[in-house]
This record gives structure tokens, C-alpha cells and sequence, in this order.
């Protein structure tokens, strides 16, 4: 199993990543040896202070002494606490330091992670795209991405602590073998038990926060993109008891993990001031002088002042590790998704679009086209009718290489339709849904609506959507729509929608039934518009009432499969 998880972050590390990680390791290394040197240092400095003939009779001491030349005691004294003092104000500054290029390792990692999943969810087929919820698509960009993040973090906490805590061990084994020995058993039983009892709990409400964490933003986001609806329902109380059960379900995952990953520290901290007495008690009843041991004493109870702390960060790094391994989970599962890649080979129109023996059918059911053969000329105005479910939309999808058939052939002035030229296809054409999204923003921007910004090019198609004079009755282009536009009428919307489509000059327009909620009078005056911007370009109208396509020089039923 943890073959598994290393492989998967593996899968997600760069080499630039690996490369920093080897970094981070090698400042890990240092950094325990700095904690060494802090404690280590702290024996000898008591030592001499109590007693400065040490100075004389200890080798090693004595060595200092010599070799910079220092007339009296009083005043190597003096200069070893200043160097200790110098040396803790860096070592301070060094794991400050070293905590932020963990933390900074970690985020950066996020970023790329969320900018992946992102570039992965916008390259996604359409076909793939309708099956998932974008609660969900939001959640793993926003929220497993970053527990992805923490996990990193606290791998990368896991590993330090543990390399300080071999290395002091090291120096106490160094000191006194056996006292160690058994300080060790102990620990080691009660990191043991704590694993077995408290982090297999973490894990098990990590699952859980993962699943309440998704359920959290589906019902979030139905409820805000219905808002208008619930208004009608007068469902609030419903689903304000929805929200509160899956929000009090998670609060309490999250009360758990926090209270759980306290207990570790709490109770090594009363485990390690135990051993702690024990010692005293174990010199005073085996040691002959034990005022000489004082400064082992002190220095066993600077190590365990460290030690502890480091123990507990491992437990409960390890801990938090286990309850974001869901995260590893579902983002490797996002960005291991093989799609077929698309790309804008260019493709020329100039005279005619044909479908040849194009059929499709949904998930391996029954055909909803059957072997049909279509040709379009360039500049036509092509009107799609049929009862609903009769594949008017599918079709006109196929059309535009949104969907790809299930058996049979497209042809751009003979030339196939493929991946590698069906994104420059994409491109000559407007669409036009029924609903119109509109995000929070200005006009300006929902009409350029990502792309280079063209404010001449954008006052062009709000006046070929006959809208620019509306508009500049409120704050001209700078007018904010609201989210999904709610500050706008109906037809407003769709005239801004027309305008979109128009500002990338399509060689072909679709209408998704894009008149069809809006009343007659409206409905007439735009599709007027429509056929006035497109008396140059071929239009594809998807529509239920004849009054729309009554312009349209050629009528398809699919429902009967005859020209009109």
C-alpha cells in the first residue's frame, strides 16, 4: 500500500520538484545537526561555568583554551556564552528559514497542482465534461488541491523531525548507552500504541471529510444557481436542514481531527517528563557523585525539551498525512485522465460542410442518428427541427466537433475533420445557447470574454446585437451584469450573447434554441438582428417555433429526415 502512495507522488513530483526536495533534505540533515550542536554544547558550557578548572583538565576544552589564546578562565567563560547566544540567534533564524521553504515547496506545489487540474477540466471532452458535477470539478481545484499541499508539508515535517530525532538520539547513545536504550523502548511503545489507536481514527474521518467536504459544495452550488427557483418553491427550510446535516457532519470530522491530533503531544509531554525523573532518580541511586552528573542531567533534559516536540511533530505530521491521503487519491485520479488531445491545424472554409453516414449513440444505447448524410454550402441558412430528443442539438454538436460521431466522416471542403484541426474549426464558429452565461463582470468583458481585448472590435458587435444605445444609457461598456447577468432583461442577455459570439468574426453561426425563452416581440426582433449580422456567413438554427426559422432556405426534420 505505501508502494502505492509513493508512486502516485512520484507520478505528481516534477524533476524540478525532486530536485528541490534533495534540497530540502540536505537542509533537514543541517538543521539536526544544529540542533546537535545546541544541546550538545549547552554540557560543557555548564561544566566549565561551574567549575572552571575543567578548563585545564578536560582535552578537549583545554584545546580552545590554547588555541585562541585566552589569559583567564573569566573570560573564556564570557566568550563561550556569547558564541552560544550568537549561535542560537542562528539557529532561529535558520529554521524560521528552513519552515518557509518547506511551506513555500508545499504551496508553490499547489499552485502547479491547481493550474494542471485546471488546464485538465477546460481540455476535457465535452462528452466527458456533462458527466460531472462542477461542485465537484471546484472542490478539486480549490480544496484537494490544497490538502494535496498540506500532505506535501507535512511529508516534507515528517522526514525533518525524523532526522533530528535519529541524530539527538545518536549523540544521547553517545552519552550514556543504556539509560538511552530504555528511553527508546518507552517512546517506541508509546509512538506504537498512539499510531495504532489515534491515526488509524485520523484516517478513517479523513475518508469522511472527503466525501462531506464534496457534498458540502453540490449542495452550495445548487442552491445558489437555483436561487430564483427556490424563491418559487419556498423550499428554504428543506434545504437549509440539508445544508445543516452535511455542515454539522462537518464540523465534526473537523472537531475530531483537531482534538485527536492534540493527544500526541499532551501525552508524550507527561510520557517524557516521567523519564525525565526517572533519570534523576536512576543517577542518584546508581551514581556515586551526582553532583558531577549535573550537566548529563542537563543536557538529557535539553534533549528531551527537543526531542519531545520533534516526536510529537512526527505523530502529528503522520497523522495529518493519513488524513489528506483521500486528497492524493482523488487528484492523481484527475490528472491521470488520458484524453485525446486537440489541437488548431488549420482548416479553410470556403464552400461546403458534409456529413457522411454520421451516426451516434450515447453510452453504447440505441443510435439517436442513424447513417445520415449531410451537405451544408457555405452561406446557407440551415433550420434543425424535430421533437425533443430527436437529435437536433447532437447533431448540430457533431457539426461543430463538440461531440466526435460514432461511425462515419466530416468534411471541411473535403477536408476530414480531425483532432489535430477540429480546435481551428472551433473557432470559425458563434454559438448561441439558450441561456446565456453571463459571469460578474462588465459588458466589455463578458463579450471579449477571455480573449485579446478589442474595445473598437467590442463597440462593433454590441451594436450589430443592436445593444451598444441600451448600454450607454447606464455606464456604457464598464456596466456590471451580475452574476449569471441578473441585472439584465432577458433579451439583453441574448443580445449580449449574439454579441460574444460575434466578436471572434465566426464564419458560422449556431442558434441553440436561443430565442426560445423569450417572448414573441423580442423573440422576432432579434432573430431580425441574427439574420441581418449573418446575411455573410452560413447559420445553423435549432429552434421549436416556425416563426424562427421562417427565413431559413433549408429545413431539416430529423424527427422524418426530409428536406424542407
Amino acid at each position: 500500500m505505501i508502494n502505492r502512495y509513493v508512486n502516485k507522488l512520484n507520478f505528481l513530483l516534477t524533476s524540478k520538484d525532486k530536485r528541490m526536495l534533495v534540497i530540502l533534505l540536505i537542509m533537514s540533515v543541517v538543521l539536526s545537526f544544529v540542533e546537535v550542536v545546541g544541546i550538545s554544547a549547552i554540557m560543557p558550557f555548564i561544566s566549565v561555568a561551574s567549575n572552571p578548572e575543567l578548563i585545564y583538565s578536560n582535552e578537549y576544552i583545554n584545546i580552545f583554551y590554547d588555541l585562541l589564546k585566552f589569559s583567564d578562565t573569566k573570560s573564556f567563560i564570557i566568550y563561550f556564552g556569547i558564541s552560544l547566544i550568537c549561535f542560537y540567534i542562528f539557529r532561529a533564524i535558520y529554521i524560521v528559514y528552513h519552515s518557509y521553504m518547506m511551506s513555500k515547496f508545499a504551496m508553490d506545489k499547489y499552485t502547479q497542482v491547481a493550474n494542471k487540474l485546471y488546464h485538465n477540466y477546460l481540455n476535457m471532452p465535452y462528452k466527458e465534461y456533462v458527466t460531472r458535477n462542477s461542485g465537484t470539478i471546484s472542490k478539486v481545484i480549490v480544496v484537494e488541491a490544497l490538502q494535496l499541499a498540506y500532505l506535501l508539508q507535512n511529508v516534507l515535517i515528517f522526514l525533518s523531525e525524523v532526522l533530528i530525532v535519529i541524530i539527538l538520539y545518536s549523540l544521547l547513545l553517545f552519552v550514556d548507552i543504556k539509560m538511552t536504550v530504555l528511553l527508546t523502548i518507552l517512546m517506541a511503545i508509546k509512538v506504537v500504541l498512539l499510531t495504532k489507536t489515534v491515526s488509524k481514527k485520523i484516517k478513517s474521518i479523513g475518508i469522511q471529510r472527503a466525501v462531506l467536504q464534496e457534498r458540502f459544495n453540490i449542495i452550495v452550488n445548487e442552491s445558489l444557481g437555483n436561487f430564483k427557483i427556490i424563491k418559487f418553491l419556498s423550499n428554504q427550510l428543506s434545504l437549509e436542514k440539508k445544508f445543516s446535516n452535511v455542515s454539522a457532519s462537518f464540523a465534526k470530522i473537523q472537531i475530531w481531527n483537531v482534538t485527536l491530533s492534540n493527544i500526541p503531544r499532551n501525552f508524550l509531554e507527561s510520557v517524557g517528563l516521567s523519564i525525565l525523573m526517572g533519570i534523576v532518580i536512576y543517577i542518584v541511586a546508581f551514581q556515586d557523585s551526582p553532583e558531577k552528573v549535573i550537566p548529563i542531567i542537563s543536557m538529557y533534559a535539553l534533549a528531551l525539551y527537543r526531542l519531545l516536540p520533534a516526536t510529537a511533530r512526527i505523530l502529528n505530521s503522520y497523522n495529518s498525512i493519513v488524513f489528506h491521503l483521500p486528497s492524493l487519491n482523488i487528484v492523481y485520479n484527475d490528472l491521470k485522465l488520458d484524453y485525446t488531445r486537440e489541437y488548431s491545424k488549420n482548416i479553410d472554409f470556403k464552400n461546403s460542410i458534409k456529413l457522411v453516414n454520421i451516426s451516434y449513440s450515447y453510452e453504447n444505447k440505441q443510435n439517436i442518428i442513424n447513417n445520415l448524410t449531410l451537405e451544408i454550402n457555405k452561406g446557407q441558412k440551415i433550420a434543425f427541427i424535430g421533437e425533443s430528443g430527436s437529435g437536433k442539438s447532437t447533431l448540430v454538436d457533431i457539426i461543430c466537433g463538440i461531440y466526435k460521431p460514432t461511425s462515419g466522416e466530416i468534411y471541411i471542403d473535403n477536408q476530414k475533420l480531425l483532432n489535430d484541426n477540429v480546435v481551428s474549426w472551433r473557432k470559425k464558429i458563434g454559438y448561441i445557447p439558450q441561456s446565456i452565461y453571463l459571469f460578474d463582470g462588465t459588458i466589455a468583458d463578458n463579450v471579449s470574454f477571455g480573449r485579446e481585448y478589442d474595445e473598437k472590435k467590442v463597440i462593433e458587435v454590441l451594436k450589430q446585437a443592436n445593444i451598444y444605445d441600451t448600454i450607454m444609457l447606464k455606464d456604457g461598456l464598464n456596466t456590471i451584469v451580475g452574476e449569471g447577468g441578473i441585472q439584465l432583461s432577458g433579451g439583453q442577455k441574448q443580445r449580449i450573447g449574439i454579441a460574444r459570439a460575434l466578436y471572434g468574426d465566426p464564419e458560422v453561426l449556431v442558434l441553440d434554441e436561443a430565442t426560445s425563452a423569450l417572448d414573441t416581440e423580442t423573440e422576432t426582433a432579434i432573430m431580425d438582428e441574427i439574420y441581418k449580422v449573418s446575411e455573410d456567413k452560413t447559420l445553423l438554427v435549432i429552434a421549436h417555433r416556425l416563426s424562427t426559422i421562417e427565413k431559413c432556405n433549408v429545413k431539416i426534420d430529423l424527427g422524418n429526415m426530409t428536406n424542407g
